[in-house]
C-alpha cells in the first residue's frame, strides 16, 4: 500500500469513528425550546389517541454506543486496520494460517505418518482409512470429479476402470501428487471439415456404434495418418500420454456424434492440478488410497 492509500485509510477509519461519537452527542444535547423529558410530543396520530412522548434513550443503551466506539479504536491498536499499521499484536492472516496448520500437523501429522508406512492396495481395504481418505476428496476433489467421484463433462469419473494416466495405485498417487496435462490438438486447420466428418465417423464406428459407411472407411485412413501415434492403430488409447480409448463408451466431453466433431476440429485441453506441495505426500497416500478403493474389485 502505498503512502496515498495508507492516509487515505487512516483519516477514513478515524474520520468516521469520530463521526459516530459527534452524531450521538449532536443527537442527545438537550437543546432550548425541546420538550420536557417525558412529555409529549408536538404531533399524535387517530384523533390524539396515539401520541409520542419524549423519552430519551436508555443510558445502558447509550453506553453501548460509546463502548463500540472504545473497542475500535482498541482494536485498531492492537491489530492491522489503519494503512499499513500492523498493530500492537503485528497479526497477519499469513501468520494465524501458518500457525493453524503447524498445530494441525503436530495434532494429525502422527495420524497420516502411520497410515503412509501401509501400502495402498491394503489402506483400500481398511474401513477407518478409507473415512478419512473420503474426508480429504471431499474437501479438495469433489467440485471437479462430483461429490459422488462420479465426475463430469471434462473431469473423469473415478469410479470405473477407464483411466486416462492409468488406474494402478502408483498411477493415481502420481496423479495426484504431481497433477496432469492433457493436451488434444485441434485439427479442422490440417484436415478440413470435411476431415472431421470423416475421422468423426470412423472414431463413432470404433464403438461398435452405426455411422456413414463411406465416411468412416475414409476416416479409418485419415485416423491412421494423424490420430494412431497417440490413440494408437486400433483407438485403444495410451495411458504413457493421456490418450483416451476410443473404443468403450466412456466419454470425458461426450460421445455423441457432435461432441467428438467438436473434439478433433478445436482440440481439448485437460489440466489436473499437483496436489503434492499442498497436501503432502502422508494425505495424498490416503487420498490415494480411498480412490482406488472406488475401483478397486
Amino acid at each position: 500500500m502505498n503512502s496515498f492509500l495508507h492516509w487515505f485509510v487512516i483519516v477514513l477509519t478515524l474520520g468516521n469513528i469520530f463521526a459516530c461519537w459527534w452524531l450521538i452527542r449532536f443527537a442527545a444535547k438537550k437543546r432550548p425550546g425541546d420538550v420536557p423529558d417525558g412529555e409529549k410530543m408536538t404531533h399524535s396520530w387517530d384523533e390524539g389517541t396515539l401520541v409520542e412522548l419524549n423519552n430519551p434513550m436508555p443510558g445502558w443503551w447509550l453506553g453501548m454506543f460509546y463502548a463500540t466506539i472504545i473497542f475500535s479504536l482498541i482494536y485498531l491498536v492492537l491489530y492491522p486496520g489503519l494503512g499499513n499499521f500492523k498493530g500492537v499484536f503485528n497479526w497477519t492472516q499469513t501468520s494465524q494460517y501458518e500457525k493453524e496448520m503447524a498445530d494441525a500437523k503436530e495434532t494429525y501429522g502422527p495420524i497420516f505418518a502411520k497410515y503412509a508406512q501401509q501400502d495402498i492396495v491394503t489402506l483400500s481395504k481398511d474401513a477407518q482409512a478409507n473415512a478419512i481418505g473420503q474426508r480429504l476428496y471431499v474437501n479438495y476433489c469433489s467440485t471437479c470429479h462430483g461429490s459422488d467421484a462420479g465426475g463430469a463433462p471434462g473431469f473423469p469419473s473415478l469410479k470405473d476402470k477407464d483411466w486416462l494416466w492409468g488406474g494402478s495405485p502408483e498411477m493415481i498417487q502420481k496423479t495426484i501428487l504431481d497433477g496432469r496435462q492433457a493436451v488434444m490438438p485441434g485439427w479442422k486447420a490440417v484436415i478440413g471439415d470435411d476431415g472431421v466428418n470423416k475421422v468423426a465417423a470412423y472414431v463413432v464406428s470404433l464403438g461398435g456404434r452405426s455411422a456413414n459407411p463411406a465416411q468412416a472407411t475414409a476416416g479409418k485412413a485419415l485416423f491412421e495418418t494423424n490420430c494412431a501415434a497417440c490413440h494408437m492403430p486400433a483407438g485403444t488409447g495410451n495411458p504413457a500420454l493421456g490418450a483416451p480409448n476410443l473404443t468403450d463408451k466412456i466419454w470425458l466431453y461426450g460421445g455423441s456424434l457432435g461432441a467428438i466433431k467438436k473434439t478433433i476440429a478445436n482440440g481439448r485441453n485437460g489440466i489436473m492440478p499437483p496436489h503434492r506441495d499442498f497436501l503432502g505426500e502422508d494425505k495424498v497416500h490416503l487420498l490415494a488410497a480411498y480412490i482406488y478403493s472406488l475401483s478397486a474389485e
